[in-house]
């Protein structure tokens, strides 16, 4: 009788082995898959049953405002014109205000 019962209890020691093995397996990819999801979701990248969402990242008004400033100043800070001549003043000349008005007088 017991060398009927030994492939059974071989059958039930493989199934046991495979389904361990699957269970762990099936953890891993469950920790991945939640891992992967909440590093996304800090850069607003969601997934959904309809695929993947992109968010944008919202930008106060009064923000948006000082980076366009910032970025406007910079710009006009470093160029340079080397042709442009003023019509309303030489700017090849530099100008001593104090000294004009004694001049004057």
């Amino acid at each position: 009788m017991s060398t009927r019962l030994t492939p059974l209890f071989i059958l039930l020691g493989v199934l046991l082995v495979l389904g361990t093995v699957a269970y762990i397996v099936y953890s891993i990819v469950q920790d991945v898959t939640r891992n992967t999801r909440s590093k996304m979701e800090k850069k607003n990248v969601m997934f959904t049953r309809d695929g993947m969402t992109v968010g944008v990242k919202e930008l106060e008004e009064e923000e948006y405002m000082d980076r366009s400033q910032s970025v406007l100043v910079n710009m006009w800070n470093h160029t340079s014109f080397p042709a442009y001549k003023s019509r309303l003043w030489n700017m090849t000349k530099p100008t001593n205000w104090g000294e004009e008005n004694r001049k004057g007088k």
